[in-house]
């Protein structure tokens, strides 16, 4: 099979799309597979890199051995419409994309989007599923629907904090006690999330939280475990074990999950196992609510009288070294190899399945 790895691109979490990207190369499967790495630049260029016959030797070479075949540019100057996209993403009978990029324009629906175009599988949730798993209001919205429990939350637009302030201020401390976490609606690993313990606080989190969407969430702080699994599957779907987040402070944010690595992982979780159960179950009405398919990650809290909060859905969790995706699997008895294997499988046989249904009239 011939896998396109895309990785990099344009949102604050393209570092940790390389480390994601990094951490695939060393596992995937060469005797089997070509792989075909793809960057996307800061910028949003398409850079081809050579095959990988095997591993790098480390996360920074897969930026730059990116070779200058431009797959897709913006630049008006080198194609006639501003954008061109290239044959090497070729539409073969054993060829599968797998993006792992995080973030906007990666695991929100629009690159999704594109490789429907392309007519190529990929790993992966498709288009709704990825633009309501990244979008916490949206999903939140769906949570609600099929009756999972949430936080309390308040949500607003950057036009209402635009035209008053205090109007803001004054609903969420109104419907919420501090403290309360802010958060952009469409953002990853902690990205613009601040916690707000006083009115000050909570007008600094909410400008810190602007600053990555026009859409706002201010949710109830409690004091809460947090519990993740992991998802597997289209229509059959598996779970894996429950893992904790076991942290020295209440909050971790981008630079305590990824650059001081001060976060540890507990897997498994010591909770009671009607709790698991539940949990379990909880995850897979929130995957079957969003129309997930491949993979995705589920967060919870778990307060002190075993009350169980749904948090979010990560349809393109990481792969890093650090990441509880994988390290959930592996726990549950399922190799990191082989989960690199079956995300494929799973990728070809979603597009097989949809290819059978008829679009237009052949006629």
């Amino acid at each position: 099979m011939k896998v396109f790895l895309i990785y990099g691109g344009k949102s604050a979490e393209h570092d940790i799309s390389i480390l994601t990207a990094f951490s695939i190369v060393k596992e995937v499967n060469y005797e089997r597979h070509e792989v075909i790495p793809i960057y996307i630049t800061k910028s949003g260029e398409w850079i081809e890199g050579a095959q990988l016959n095997g591993p790098v030797s480390h996360s920074e070479a897969l930026r730059l051995q990116a070779g200058k075949e431009k797959l897709m540019s913006k630049n008006a100057s080198e194609h006639s419409f501003g954008i061109c996209v290239s044959p090497a993403i070729s539409k073969e009978d054993n060829a599968v994309i797998f993006p792992v990029l995080h973030g906007p324009n990666g695991e929100d629906g629009t690159v999704q989007g594109l490789f429907e175009v392309l007519d190529i599988p990929y790993v992966g949730a498709g288009v709704l599923a990825s633009a309501a798993g990244m979008d916490k209001l949206v999903s939140k919205q769906l949570f609600q629907q099929v009756g999972l429990p949430q936080v309390s939350y308040v949500a607003f637009k950057k036009r209402e904090w635009m035209n008053g302030p205090e109007n803001v201020l004054s609903r969420c401390e109104s419907s919420l006690a501090y403290p309360m976490f802010v958060k952009p609606a469409n953002m990853g690993s902690s990205l613009g999330i601040s916690k707000a313990c006083n009115k000050e606080e909570l007008l600094d989190a909410i400008e810190a939280a602007l600053r990555y969407d026009h859409r706002i969430l201010v949710e109830q702080g409690i004091k809460a475990r947090e519990l993740e699994l992991s998802i597997l599957g289209n229509d059959e779907i598996r779970t894996s074990v429950v893992g904790e987040i076991v942290k020295d402070q209440d909050f971790y944010d981008y630079d305590e999950k990824y650059i001081n690595n001060s976060v540890q992982l507990k897997i498994p979780a010591d909770i009671p196992e009607e709790i698991s159960k539940k949990i379990q179950e909880y995850a897979v009405i929130a995957y079957q609510a969003i129309d997930g398919s491949g993979l995705s990650r589920c967060d919870f809290f778990l307060t002190d009288s075993n009350e169980i909060y749904i948090n979010e859905l990560n349809t393109m969790p990481g792969f890093t070294q650090f990441s509880m995706y994988p390290l959930l699997w592996e726990h549950t008895g399922l190799s990191y190899k082989d989960l690199i294997e079956e995300l494929l499988q799973l990728a070809l046989k979603r597009f097989n399945e949809k290819k059978a249904y008829q679009t237009v009239d052949q006629n």
